[in-house]
């Protein structure tokens, strides 16, 4: 049993000294634990940092592509490197290595294929009241899209299995924790959240420039992520909002046709066919949605299918995409590898 924990990184070469020691070398049920630094165009030290620290892997972009990406890249560079298990944690120090135990076990045991480490985010105290709401907001909504149990959607400190990691793909440029969740709901996947604790805070975080464009951004990626999964649910609720909405005119109209004062009020009419009608186009769309939404789900099946025939025929020499940019490195005894992931 292979354990990689991944790091995504941009310019953190000082909180890596502070990270990367504090991760557990050795863990029950678990044979080997590697160490993979995502580096997300870094303009410091980072990279040589990491290589100071003995990280087992490095995988470079040339420059900045964001969190979302880098995730994936590290997916996809931890299973080629024979990972079982995957571990994300964040650069900065923000989670407690000391429950990464915790986080695994439900894996280990069958229990789960995804687990993300639950902060408690009601009760951070480095967390600003505003920045507290908007967490559990955001999480409640995640929960009704995904259809699981969410009490932390942004929590970065997660396990998954070698088969979720083969499933998940997303496709956000932004963040990878909201539309994980809402695919691994969609898919069937098991998940599980367990508490772990938090460090005292080393950085502001990169992700939240301001509260409008993290708003912005978070409500963007979960849309979008619940149509692709759910369009039929999504042009029913708007076209029937709109039937809805086009039934209100239409009785005022038909009550004052009963009144034999229809003619002064025919603007209701009016209104009450556009509603009800573009009501029902938009119900049709929703139809058309749900039959795009089944090759959707046939390409998820496929790069399922495709990533397997790849790990499966990876040469131990390593791998080569001159079409893709991007750099990794590997500690003896594993190769260089390039990513294939985007």
């Amino acid at each position: 049993m292979k354990l990689i924990i991944q790091i995504p990184c941009h310019n953190e070469e000082t909180t890596l000294p502070i990270s990367i020691p504090a991760l557990p070398r050795q863990l029950p049920g678990v044979e080997r634990i590697e160490l993979l630094v995502i580096d997300d165009g870094s303009t410091d030290r980072t990279v040589e940092v990491a290589r100071e620290l003995g990280v087992h892997h490095i995988y470079r972009f040339p420059q900045h592509v964001g969190l979302a990406r880098g995730f994936m890249a590290g997916l996809d560079t931890a299973l080629r490197a024979g990972a079982d298990i995957i571990v994300n944690t964040d650069a900065d120090h923000q989670y407690d290595a000391r429950d990464l135990p915790k986080l695994i076990a439900p894996i280990l045991e069958g229990r789960a294929a995804v687990v993300v480490g639950d902060r408690g985010v009601a009760n951070l105290m480095h967390f600003s009241r505003t920045k507290r709401l908007l967490q559990r907001v955001g999480s409640w909504v995640v929960q009704l899209a995904a259809g699981l149990n969410i009490p932390d959607a942004t929590s970065g400190f997660r396990a998954l299995s070698r088969e979720a990691a083969l499933r998940i793909t997303v496709l956000s440029d932004y963040t990878y924790t909201l539309e994980t969740l809402i695919q691994a709901g969609a898919q069937r996947l098991g998940v599980v959240y367990v508490p772990v604790r938090t460090n005292p805070q080393t950085r502001q975080s990169r992700l939240i420039r301001s509260v409008p464009h993290y708003l912005i951004q978070s409500a963007t990626t979960i849309v979008r992520a619940y149509a692709m999964y759910q369009p039929m649910r999504v042009f029913l609720m708007i076209g029937g909002a709109m039937i809805l909405a086009g039934l209100v005119p239409g009785v005022r109209f038909l009550y004052f046709l009963a009144q034999d004062q229809g003619t002064g009020h025919i603007q209701s009419l009016i209104l009450a066919a556009v509603l009800i009608i573009v009501g029902f186009q938009t119900a049709l769309m929703g139809l058309m949605a749900d039959l795009v939404g089944f090759n959707r789900r046939l390409l998820d099946e496929a790069i399922y299918r495709v990533r397997r025939i790849e790990l499966h025929m990876a040469p131990s020499h390593g791998w080569q995409d001159a079409d893709k940019p991007g750099e990794a490195e590997s500690r003896d005894p594993l190769p260089a590898m390039n990513d294939l992931s985007h």
